[in-house]
């Protein structure tokens, strides 16, 4: 039977032309200029990458559900973990305003911007671990373009969608651990909140920190994935059907405002999620 809807089927492009040009500038003409963030999370904050010294007159950029979320969100006192930190960016806003930071970054690239910019502002409460966050630990293969990083991923779908297009690749072995094992090992401060935005491996983090989202409870900030509307809506599922086993039924969809069930989950195929227990 033919499938009535194949345009489910076809890839959801991540990243827009703009979005694709502002890294080209960014890597090309001003990768290695430090400089003072004009506007937006980190204004006022030193970093490396991006154009974020572009004053806000002359940015197009409307603030996004996503920054509103973060500007108004109380962190104060809280420990946090930032899985996927890519250059840091959500870890210096963070930093700023938690009591701790422990960050997670895998790839080699992104993890030594992350340093440089943690040192370029002296910040002295992030602890940045240099691995990957799964449900176990294992060594899986990294793979990414060059030109966008941010969207390097060990998904499967996403790695053959990758590798699918054509484009010029970076591909890196890494190590995954278990929140749950790095946890119990590490004796880190229990989490009391959570980002996870790891290219379409979020379900398999929050499977690997099950006993300790059972356990401590930490708020949980999801962005979500998948390489098409099919895929985003059963990975949708999956992880809202999952945060309901687990006790986590205060879920909210960033962008819509709309309190995700299990009966609405599609709402939460495209954005982030909010999630906190009962």
């Amino acid at each position: 039977m033919a499938d009535p809807n194949p345009k489910e089927d076809l890839p959801f492009r991540h990243y827009t032309l703009k979005h694709r040009l502002i890294a080209w500038i960014s890597m090309h003409l001003f990768d290695t200029v430090t400089y003072t963030v004009r506007n937006g999370l980190l204004k006022g904050m030193k970093r490396k990458g991006g154009l974020g010294w572009v004053p806000a007159i002359f940015s197009s950029d409307i603030m996004t559900g996503e920054q509103q979320f973060w500007s108004t969100l109380n962190l104060s006192g809280m420990t946090v973990y930032d899985v996927g930190a890519f250059q840091g960016l959500l870890t210096l806003f963070f930093a700023s305003r938690a009591k701790a930071v422990v960050s997670f970054e895998p790839n080699t690239q992104n993890h030594k911007r992350l340093v440089e910019n943690l040192t370029l502002n002296g910040i002295k409460n992030v602890e940045v671990r240099k691995v990957g966050v799964g449900s176990r630990r294992e060594t899986r293969r990294m793979v990414g373009s060059p030109l966008m990083m941010g969207g390097a991923s060990v998904d499967g779908s996403t790695v053959e969608e990758l590798l699918r297009a054509g484009v010029e690749t970076l591909a890196e072995q890494i190590s995954i651990v278990s929140l749950d094992e790095e946890i119990a090992r590490t004796s880190p401060p229990a989490p009391d909140f959570i980002k996870i935005d790891i290219e379409g491996w979020e379900i398999e983090a929050l499977r690997g920190a099950r006993n300790s989202l059972e356990l401590y409870k930490p708020a949980l900030f999801l962005e979500m994935h998948g390489e098409t509307i099919r895929e985003k809506r059963r990975k949708a599922a999956e992880i809202v059907a999952f945060l309901w086993e687990i006790g986590y039924r205060r879920i909210r969809h960033i962008e819509t405002g709309a309190l995700i069930t299990l009966e609405n989950s599609p709402v939460a195929m495209e954005g982030h999620l909010y999630c906190q227990t009962d």
